[in-house]
């Protein structure tokens, strides 16, 4: 029979892979980014938000509005993630841990109503883009680039 020395550590060590093998689950835009941002960016970023370009020529307009560049769908969301408008995902998600001022994103807020919720939803962005890399293009570099996940 195993005695409570032999089971303890068996036990600690199932509980440990067990533990692990669900954080390692790889996040993906469908099943985890999707949901987020329907429920949270939807509104401002969703069908009737204009493309980037259009966004880019009168932003103050599109500002006034409440209506952000479009970010409704897998394509147009990496594009603010990895190219042309690299970090900008980001920079606006960040909680500003990950910068110099300590000052969040402008749109951080907005992934949840109370600071737990924001958090798991930001943990959630930074799994799925994998290099969590505030850097516009062109300062980022390419092993930075080859970093990012961004899985569909």
């Amino acid at each position: 029979m195993y005695s409570q020395r032999k089971i303890f550590p068996l036990l600690g060590l199932f509980i440990f892979v067990f533990a692990s093998s669900v954080d390692a689950t790889e996040v993906g835009y469908k099943a985890h980014i999707k949901p987020i941002v329907d429920a949270k960016c939807i509104q401002c970023h969703g069908p009737d938000a204009p493309e980037y370009p259009e966004f880019k020529k009168d932003a103050e307009k599109f500002k006034e509005r409440m209506k952000g560049p479009r970010m409704d769908s897998y394509t147009y969301l990496i594009f603010f993630v990895g190219w042309p408008d690299t970090g900008a995902i980001m920079r606006r998600l960040d909680d500003g841990k990950n910068t110099k001022d300590g000052k969040p994103g402008n749109m951080y807020e907005y992934l949840g109503s109370t600071d737990e919720e924001r958090q798991k939803n930001l943990h959630l962005f930074k799994a799925w883009v994998g290099n969590w890399i505030l850097k516009r293009w062109p300062e980022i570099t390419k092993e930075e680039l080859d970093g990012l996940k961004v899985k569909y």
